[in-house]
Formats: structure tokens, sequence, C-alpha cells
């Protein structure tokens, strides 16, 4: 490949990820797709619809991913949610951290994109307060205490942390992906199978939704990887933050996309695959309100909702670093690659959300 050939691929590489984004943005704001939102159905209301949106996202990103890899499209293997090195306290305590903070922001790092969209000035408060959490606990003073603490309790899995191949890689060649089925297709039925689910918004959600994160392993993981760099004969993922291929996730890209943003006459800060999809998410969910007309601008009620909002967004900074993603990166797209990690990960984020609906149900009552 030449260097004129290899940077005109880099450029279809982020073109297709700002598109799969932007259309993940207008999803997400048409049907009002919300992981807070779907644990807070069923906690106040006893409605599990969003949470059965949510299931046939993940469902249809398992399949997906499963599928590819199997046809040898993409290299399941490269990720790093399904590293043989499980740090699952990590997993446990940011994803506590993100839950409980996503809480208090109203809504996760997705949520904040999609909100800024259709002019949210909270959301865009939140994300640079987040972003900067998040950066700091990639490279700065919480990245040292991250590093130090809670990274060092690990365990290995020897060929990797998917559940696949953990729990029936000596069955078969086709076990790991008999069983990745399986698990697909329950997510899948046990949404679209309850009656009252089966409506436009809801399965556009689910199809949509999931389609988006299994779109973007292939814009990363086959159209991004180059078998020989034309200077280093390296085989690379084009774009990448992680070195090795994506899908989905913002918390750490909204980090990144500050950290561009800033320094952008900076000749090494290069545009990602992550600051892309954080532009096309917000994007597409700008477009959408405009053409629907739903677009408005929304501020802080008082002074007690922004130092909540500020608060949850220091949280969800440092839990989704510290957890490797967020209610999108481990709740979607390491979920779709059924790693330990990504499950340990959203327990702490639903225990986390569980806690922080509590801590405003106290302020409730205490006023």
């Amino acid at each position: 490949m030449s260097l004129s050939d290899f940077s005109s691929l880099q450029t279809q590489v982020l073109w297709a990820a700002f598109a799969v984004s932007l259309v993940f943005g207008v999803v997400a704001q048409k049907t009002h797709f919300c992981t807070m939102g779907a644990i807070s159905d069923i906690v106040n209301m006893g409605d599990w619809t969003r949470m059965r949106m949510w299931g046939m996202a993940v469902g249809i990103a398992i399949l997906g991913f499963h599928a590819m890899a199997w046809l040898g499209v993409v290299d399941p293997g490269k990720t790093f949610y399904t590293t043989g090195r499980v740090i699952w306290l990590s997993a446990l305590v940011g994803g506590v951290l993100f839950g409980f903070g996503m809480v208090l922001a109203s809504g996760c790092g997705s949520k904040t994109l999609v909100r800024m969209g259709a002019g949210s000035l909270k959301a865009m408060v939140v994300f640079v307060v987040m972003g900067v959490s998040a950066f700091a606990t990639l490279r700065g003073l919480f990245a040292v205490v991250r590093v130090g603490t809670v990274d060092v309790v690990a365990f290995e899995m020897e060929g990797g942390s998917g559940l696949p191949n953990w729990l029936v890689g000596g069955w078969g060649a086709q076990a790991p992906l008999v069983f990745a089925a399986m698990v697909g297709i329950a997510l899948v039925l046990w949404a679209v199978l309850n009656r009252s689910f089966r409506q436009w918004d809801n399965m556009l959600a689910g199809v949509g939704i999931g389609g988006t994160v299994v779109a973007m392993w292939w814009v990363t993981g086959h159209l991004g990887f180059v078998p020989e760099h034309p200077d280093t004969l390296d085989a690379v993922y084009l774009r990448t933050n992680s070195g090795v291929m994506e899908s989905l996730t913002f918390t750490a890209p909204m980090a990144y996309a500050l950290d561009w943003f800033i320094y952008f006459s900076d000749a090494s800060k290069l545009l990602t695959v992550g600051v892309a999809s954080v532009a096309g998410v917000v994007v597409g969910s700008f477009c959408y309100a405009l053409v629907t007309r739903s677009f408005h601008w929304e501020g802080f009620r008082d002074t007690q909702d922004t130092a909540l909002h500020l608060a949850g967004a220091v949280m969800m900074g440092i839990g989704g670093v510290t957890a490797m993603g967020c209610t999108v990166g481990q709740g979607l797209s390491g979920m779709s690659t059924l790693s330990l990690t990504s499950l340990i990960a959203v327990a702490g984020i639903v225990a986390g959300a569980l806690g922080g609906f509590r801590f405003q149900m106290w302020l409730l009552m205490r006023d």
C-alpha cells in the first residue's frame, strides 16, 4: 500500500466512524434510548420497555460481532475487552462510580452528547467536566491513583476473557459461536416476544443501536485494518486511540475530543475514531432535533441542580475510564464480545445507578 492510499484509507475510516455515530445520535434522539432511563423506568414505574430496547441492542451486537468473527471479517482477540487480564476491581469500582454519576448528571456519556445536540447547556457543562475528569484519569493525577490501587487487583484468563471461549472452549471449534448465538438470540427474543414492546420506535432502538455497534466494529476491525503499515510494515488499526479495533464508547473519547480541540494546531494530536464518534452523535441528535422542531435550550434549574450535575460529571469521567467504558463502551460494545470484564462493569453500573436513585430519593425526602 502506498502512502497516498494509506492516507486516503485513514480519511475513509474517520468519515465512516462519523457516519455510524451520526446514525446512533439520530436513533437515540428519536427513540429516547438511554440505559439510565431504562433502569429508572423499572425502579419508578415497573416499566421494562427501555430495558428491552437495551437487551435487544446487546443481543444484535453480540450476534453481529460473533458472526463477523466466525466469517473472519474481524479478529475477536484484537480488542481491549477480551485481553486475558481481568481487572475486575477496576471494572466494579469504576462501574459503580459511573452508574451513580450518571443519575446525578441526568444521563450517561452518550445521553449527554444526545442532549447537547438537542440544545441542553446542562449537558454541555457535563461534557466538559466529564471530559476533563476522564483525561485526568487517563494520564493525570487520578491516573496515578487508579494504576496504583484498583488496577493492581486482577487475574489472568488463559485464552482471553471472552466468556464463549472460557465456558465452552473445550467443547469444539464451533461451540463458542453457538454459545454467543444462543445468548444473542435469547436477548432479542426476550425483547420482541413482549407484545407491548413491538412498536416502531422500540424495534428501531434495538436494531439501530445494536447495528451501529456492529458497524463500528467493522469500520475499525476490517475497513481500518492494514496488515502492513507502509513505513513500519507492522499490522495496524487505523486511527484508534487504543491501537486495537474499537467500537462505540464515549468516556475516553470525550477526553480525547477536548484534547484534540484545545491542541488543534499540534500536529501530533491526530483526529481519531473516538473523536469523530463524539462529533457524530452530537450532529446526529442536532439534525433530528432541527427536523422535528424539538430543539430547545435547557439550563440549570438552581444551585443544587448545578452541583449535582458537576459531581455526576466528575464521577462519570473517573468511573468510565476506570471501568474501561461507559454504558455504551462496556454495556454495548464490551458486552457484544461477551467479555467477563464488561459483565462485571455493567453489574457495577447498575448497582451504582440504584444507589444514585436512592440518594435522589433521600434528597427529595429531606427537602
